[in-house]
Order: C-alpha cells, then sequence, then structure tokens
C-alpha cells in the first residue's frame, strides 16, 4: 500500500523508521535526514515544533536501524539498494616469503638443542647468613601498645 493511500490513523501506527522505508522505497532516490524527516511530518501533520523536537530523535533510530545506510553524500537510502563487491586477490598470498619462516624456526630449534647445565650453586656463593633475625624480635602485648 503507498504512504499517499494510507489514513493519518494507519500512519500513526507506523514508527518514523518505518514510514521512512517506505517513502525511500517509492521515491527509489535518497534523501537527507531533514527532506525525509519534514516528509514524515507532513503525512503526520506534525507541527514546526513537533518536526524540531524530533529530528534528533528521528535521525538517532535511522542509524541504529539496520534497513538504512548513510551516503557519502549524507543521504539516506535503503540497505537494499547498496551491494558491496568484495573481491578476494589470491596472488597476494603467492607472495608469502616461506624461506624466511623456515629460518626462524630453525633457529629456534637450535636454540632448544644447546642446553646449558649450570653447576649447583654453593652456600658459600650465596653469602647466605645464618644468623637468626628472628632473635631481636621483641613480643608486645595489647596493652603494651596502648600505652
Amino acid at each position: 500500500m503507498k504512504l499517499n493511500e494510507m489514513t493519518k490513523a494507519e500512519l500513526e501506527l507506523l514508527s518514523h523508521c518505518d514510514i521512512a522505508a517506505l517513502l525511500l522505497k517509492e521515491n527509489k532516490k535518497p534523501m537527507n535526514t531533514p527532506a525525509l524527516f519534514k516528509k514524515i511530518c507532513s503525512l503526520l501533520e506534525y507541527s514546526e515544533d513537533e518536526y524540531t523536537n524530533n529530528i534528533g530523535n528521528f535521525y538517532a533510530s535511522l542509524t541504529t536501524d539496520k534497513r538504512f545506510i548513510l551516503l557519502d553524500s549524507a543521504d539516506w537510502d535503503l540497505r537494499d539498494n547498496h551491494s558491496i563487491k568484495i573481491s578476494i586477490d589470491d596472488k597476494d598470498d603467492d607472495d608469502i616469503d616461506y624461506e624466511e619462516e623456515l629460518e626462524e624456526d630453525e633457529i629456534e630449534e637450535e636454540d632448544t638443542d644447546e642446553v646449558d647445565v649450570e653447576e649447583p650453586i654453593d652456600d658459600e656463593e650465596l653469602d647466605v647468613d645464618d644468623d637468626n633475625d628472628l632473635d631481636d624480635l621483641t613480643i608486645v602485648d595489647e596493652e603494651e601498645m596502648e600505652e
């Protein structure tokens, strides 16, 4: 059903984004945010104040609705009207130099083949202090702490 054939009551049951989608589908050309919302406001018989107060919410709705796409020209259009061409160039994969990768792997393998075994360390080398440091500590009661 075309928008012009719908009654105001029927239009009020639709969201602004639904009406915008119908408008873009019927017009078959992209529209910018103000022009699109002006058209919606005229269909719903909104005042200028209602237009001003709601255009920000309308824009936010368009940005989150997956049916719409914002073009480089700052116009909105239906995503279905645009396709993305994806091309995969296989010849770039052939340019990888596998010899470099192998050399890095060989270097890692060489490092793991040589194992350095260190001799055990004596206590004399560590300069271990056998004196008990706890001998200098004293125990304090809570009563002594309060004083």
